[in-house]
């Protein structure tokens, strides 16, 4: 969640992220810190460097958990959560599920009670669409490789 808070903030984005405005924003930062306005080896140089990459990560992040990305994808999602849980990682409150069909999603906000639980049940699967799936902010971080 802190991490989601300092992208909204980045972007100033208030409640609802929205496409629109994300890419308005991330075009004008963008613009503003653009490494190459400034001098090889000042310091401007520097942090411009550093913050465009954050304004980079930040973009990618915000489109990957909006409501529209997640609309279009929903499909998709709903086929891969009816896959057997294959591996699980928790750190801090983040919930990274890999899946049988090797799509690999993570869960936002997941508190160390509930990965607990998720691990002790006898039917992952069934207790993380319960408490898991519909309930936290998600994200799709790793495609399933398609064998030609």
């Amino acid at each position: 969640m802190k991490r989601i808070n300092e992208y909204k903030k980045l972007f100033k984005v208030e409640k609802e992220i929205d496409l629109k405005h994300i890419k308005t924003t991330y075009r004008n930062l963008v613009k503003e810190w653009y490494p190459d306005k400034f001098q090889k080896g000042d310091s401007k140089a520097i942090e411009a460097e550093l913050i465009s990459r954050q304004i980079i990560d930040g973009y990618h992040f915000l489109v990957s958990i909006a409501p529209e990305t997640k609309a279009a994808n929903l499909e998709a999602y709903n086929e891969t959560i009816n896959s057997p849980i294959m591996d699980w990682h928790h750190k801090g409150m983040v919930l990274e599920l890999t899946f049988l069909n090797d799509n690999t999603y993570e869960f936002f906000g997941v508190n160390k009670g509930t990965f607990v639980k998720l691990c002790q049940s006898d039917k992952m699967t069934r207790f993380a669409k319960r408490n898991v799936f519909n309930t936290y902010i998600y994200r799709k971080i790793k495609k399933s490789e398609v064998v030609a």
